[in-house]
């Protein structure tokens, strides 16, 4: 089932899941806030729980703000 709103204009309309259309826009918005963090964007880490670790704190300083 199709996640994404057709255009207006399209001759046959394409239904959608309102809700799961929502979520998605809301984990979207969520990935797009952490890559602002040039530290993760890049990958400074070496070590995979660093990285993790910095993923945890840069979600936790995203959602606190």
């Amino acid at each position: 089932m199709p996640v994404i709103q057709g255009k207006r204009d399209r001759k046959r309309r394409i239904r959608h899941d309102k809700r799961r259309y929502h979520e998605r826009w809301r984990f979207e918005a969520a990935f797009n806030r952490l890559k602002d963090f040039r530290r993760i964007a890049t990958q400074y880490d070496k070590l995979a729980r660093n990285y993790a670790s910095a993923v945890a704190l840069a979600a936790v300083i995203t959602f606190w703000c």
